[in-house]
């Protein structure tokens, strides 16, 4: 059960935090990422982010823990949420 939580929750993080990323990318501003902040890289970042957050629950097993890799998930998501509201990723407090 382990393996399944932390790969939903993993899930969940990249699925919220490819958000920011895509609409920054989308809207034509800049947003930090390890890689430069322009918009373009966002967009890659944030396409990126979906598809490793769409591969993360396949391999974990969601036939036998479907409640609980949900509840991950969505924590992950809320997780990231919190972060990027408070903290945002230029790590300053508001």
């Amino acid at each position: 059960m382990v393996p399944t939580l932390l790969l939903t929750l993993l899930a969940g993080l990249l699925a919220g935090n490819a958000v920011p990323h895509l609409v920054k990318g989308l809207t034509r501003e800049r947003f930090p990422t390890p890689f430069g902040g322009s918009p373009v890289v966002n967009v890659v970042a944030g396409w990126a982010m979906v598809n490793l957050a769409g591969l993360h629950p396949v391999w974990a097993d969601l036939d036998r823990f479907p409640r609980q890799a949900w509840i991950a998930g969505s924590l992950g998501v809320l997780a990231i949420a919190l972060f990027h509201a408070r903290i945002g990723a230029f790590g300053r407090m508001d």
